[in-house]
């Protein structure tokens, strides 16, 4: 049976306490393993899987996640939809810490890191100005409001490369350019899932205010964590209320046809190779 409903735990959010029926599933991909084990249960009634994006321990950097491997494994489950949770930096003294937001948009500022599955002999671009799904996120949302969770709708996530925290200049520069939060993960995964035609929308969990206000102008681990354990059993209650929503609601958002009108190779030239690595994302488009 597939499951529909998928989970990325973030910094602090390593698993669901209320999942059920657990089992582990190690799952091999032509780019790689995934961050671990795609841990598959019952949430209130709903299968669902989730995976601890850092891996177990915390052990992965943000420069070391194999997003390819990450959305792929999800999509051989049979997910539609993914609810990622993940710790963020405030830029707007209005998102204090604590606080839930619901980005809309996203700016890139990593290095190098792979975020397309194209490639190896297939070409295309997908259409990315509204890069997370509006459908999703709106239930998102509401489940934050009925969770009791102060929670912001909309905003720009900076994806920075990580590890180190903001210089206190980059800070300055990314609150003129109108950011709201910044975080280390969710803009490839955002691409990725879009490219495998799955909706995707980012619970962002505010620790800190950055670097940049001047009563809150160091940010340590420590301070990140100590937020973060309050700011995880939110999230849980947010996810698990999406998830009861989710579980009967229909997908009529555009984002399981996002590749529809995105590949430009012709696919009587895509090498064999490539063809079956990437079937279960784009099989039905190439014959």
């Amino acid at each position: 049976m597939s499951i529909q409903i998928g989970i990325i735990g973030g910094s602090g959010l390593y698993d669901m306490a209320e999942l059920t029926d657990r089992h582990e599933l190690t799952i091999d991909t032509p780019f790689g393993p995934p961050s671990g084990p795609y841990v598959t249960g019952t949430l209130g009634g709903t299968r669902v899987a989730f995976l601890a994006r850092h891996g177990i321990g915390h052990r992965i950097t943000p420069s070391e996640l194999n997003f390819r491997a990450n959305i792929y494994g999800f999509k051989t489950l049979g997910v539609e939809r993914l609810l990622s949770a993940s710790a963020v930096g405030s830029l707007r003294e209005d998102l204090a810490p604590l606080d839930l937001v619901i980005p809309d948009q996203f700016i890139d500022r990593t290095r190098g890191r792979v975020g397309t599955f194209f490639g190896d002999g297939i070409v295309g671009h997908i259409a990315f100005a509204d890069p997370v799904c509006g459908d999703l996120a709106q239930v998102a949302y509401d489940a934050a409001v009925t969770a009791g969770a102060t929670v912001h709708k909309g905003g720009t996530y900076v994806c920075m490369e990580g590890p180190a925290f903001s210089t206190r200049a980059e800070s300055h520069l990314y609150r003129a350019w109108g950011a709201h939060i910044i975080g280390m993960t969710n803009l490839q995964e955002a691409k990725l899932a879009r490219e495998a035609e799955i909706c995707y929308a980012t619970i962002a969990l505010v620790t800190d205010y950055d670097c940049w206000h001047p009563d809150h102008d160091h940010v340590t681990v420590e301070m990140v964590i100590n937020t973060l354990h309050q700011n995880a059993r939110t999230a849980q209650r947010v996810i698990a209320g999406a998830v009861s929503v989710l579980a009967t609601a229909p997908r009529t958002c555009g984002c399981g046809q996002a590749l529809a009108t995105a590949i430009i190779t012709r696919p009587e030239i895509v090498p064999e190779g490539t063809r079956r690595a990437l079937a279960p994302i784009m099989g039905k488009y190439l014959g």
